[in-house]
């Protein structure tokens, strides 16, 4: 699971932040700097299970327009690409939006094939297993990192069998958002310290963690 850097019309930018990637994909996955000013959406998704989704034969219904080119060869899937471009653009679309659902499927096979299209797998999990998901959008600002979408989270509500056992994860949970302010004989960071300081430590801890523990809601 992966969660991006957000920019205008897009939501895939160039910075990830990866969630408990094993050995091969830490040493894959690109390491980037955080900066003042940008924009990120955090994605963390938990499992009773083992946490690996699995895809099977149910049909997708979201797509996304990629940048990739190539002369397509039928009329339905010129149509489409076309259609979403002026619709959508390179943000995620239904393809049942489209007033003719049939040609449409049959037009974004082509699309897919040629990686102009990318599909949003459903991804499973085992039978009896929970999963939860919590996503946010964060801006990284020069006092702090400020959320602005994404449900509530009240942790009174939920009790678990498990708990944070590393000593820097535990303090990186108490860390406030907002750092506190230092009186004016304070050294002063540098621009876009506070910011890049709170996402490193956001990267390290999503590389750290390890456990998806079970929770359940208090009567």
């Amino acid at each position: 699971m992966l969660s991006h850097e957000l920019k205008q019309f897009k939501i895939d930018g160039e910075k990830t932040i990866i969630q408990n990637p094993n050995e091969s994909q830490r040493k894959e996955h690109e390491k980037c700097t955080f900066e003042t000013h940008e924009v990120y959406a955090i994605d963390v998704i938990v499992s009773t299970g083992e946490g690996i989704g699995r895809e099977k034969d149910t049909k997708v219904s979201i797509y996304k327009k990629t940048d990739e080119n190539y002369m397509l060869k039928l009329k339905a899937s010129r149509a489409l690409l076309q259609e979403v471009k002026t619709k959508y653009g390179n943000m995620p679309f239904n393809i049942r939006h489209f007033d003719e659902e049939t040609k449409a499927r049959m037009g974004v096979v082509e699309c897919v094939s040629h990686k102009m299209i990318e599909p949003f797998q459903v991804l499973y999990e085992k039978p009896a297993e929970y999963v939860a998901q919590f996503k946010h959008t964060v801006l990284l600002m020069p006092n702090g990192v400020n959320l602005v979408t994404g449900i509530p989270f009240t942790e009174e509500l939920y009790v678990s069998e498990h708990s944070i056992a590393q000593p820097e994860l535990k303090e990186l949970v108490a860390t406030p958002l907002q750092p506190s302010k230092k009186g004016k004989g304070g050294a002063k960071k540098g621009k876009g310290s506070s910011a890049a300081a709170v996402g490193a430590d956001a990267a390290a801890a999503a590389s750290k963690v390890e456990t998806t523990p079970a929770v359940e809601t208090k009567a």
